[in-house]
């Protein structure tokens, strides 16, 4: 059984390789955002609600909350985001910051069971992160790095992913609470990172039986038309056995590549879930009623014969 399950305090998302794939959020995060960053160190969370709503609506199943403002009061921050996002909407959250105190902040006031984002394998990283996990009863991103710094041997930062499975079972963390972030590399950079990527999605899936995650976005970074890129390994990486990811649900073509593979593997029943969104509607009628014009004719024309 590798199901991953998240929770907030009236709904339930489960990660696992036998079902719909998992879009996480990603628009809750300063980074990059200059005015969200001024915005939120003010204690103004206009922006981040409309972000919250609009991505749920595009059919996010979880939103990514991260509060990371250079000089900036991070844990109070990140718990005053994250209780407010929860009281808009029932998805889960991964809490996302590399600061311990603001990851405790918001496991503190986060009703459910969250998921931390994230965790090295760096030894002095497992010791304060993992604990604080399994305090909370919490699920934990683990990313494939360590002192080394990020292997371009995709079985390198397998080994780093075992580490933290092994390390995390220490703490009495099951390897079901840990999604692995296998780190995907720019491909105008490194035109091998798509093959790495899959090389260790299946090692994943087939070795350590873990569920995986990642910043999607990452593959197209600095190259034009980055969202056809970014549906293109998705579906990929989807048929390699990725099972979530960090993502922008407000980009039609990276919804439409996911939906279609989980038509693919299989993962949405008698494509319902495809057919209910993209069913041209029944032609309407002269009388204004749709689906119904052909029959009407006959039936008229059977009647004046």
């Amino acid at each position: 059984m590798s199901d991953t399950v998240i929770s907030s305090a009236r709904k339930e998302v489960v990660i696992g390789f036998d079902r719909p794939f998992v879009i996480i959020g990603e628009r809750i995060n300063p980074t990059g955002r200059k005015l969200l960053a001024e915005e939120m160190k003010k204690g103004d969370y206009s922006r981040v609600e409309k972000d919250a709503l609009a991505q749920v609506a595009a059919g996010a199943h979880m939103l990514d909350v991260n509060a990371g403002i250079p000089l900036a009061d991070e844990p109070r921050i990140l718990a005053e985001t994250i209780q407010l996002v929860q009281s808009l909407t029932d998805v889960p959250l991964s809490i996302d910051s590399s600061i311990i105190e603001a990851l405790e902040s918001g496991l503190s006031v986060y009703k459910g069971k969250a998921l931390v984002n994230s965790v090295t394998g760096e030894d002095e990283v497992l010791e304060r992160v993992l604990p604080l996990v399994a305090k909370y009863g919490a699920a934990v991103v683990a990313i494939s790095n360590d002192e080394t710094g990020i292997s371009e041997d995709p079985d390198v930062r397998f080994e780093v992913a075992k580490k933290i499975v092994n390390r995390a079972a220490d703490y009495g963390i099951p390897h079901t609470d840990i999604v692995v972030d296998p780190l995907v590399m720019p491909i105008g950079a490194m035109g091998t990172a798509g093959r790495q990527v899959f090389h260790l999605l299946r090692r994943l899936k087939e070795e350590l039986d873990v569920n995986s995650t990642c910043g999607a976005s990452n593959v197209s970074f600095g190259l034009p038309n980055r969202n056809g890129l970014n549906a293109a390994f998705l579906s990929m990486a989807i048929a390699s056995g990725m099972t979530s990811a960090i993502t922008n649900p407000l980009h039609e073509e990276v919804m439409q590549a996911v939906m279609g593979a989980n038509v693919m593997m299989g993962n949405d029943e008698q494509c319902v879930n495809w057919i209910k969104k993209y069913r041209e509607p029944a032609p309407v009628s002269a009388e204004g009623e749709a689906g119904r014009t052909g029959r009407r004719g006959g039936e008229r024309r059977r009647r004046s014969a």
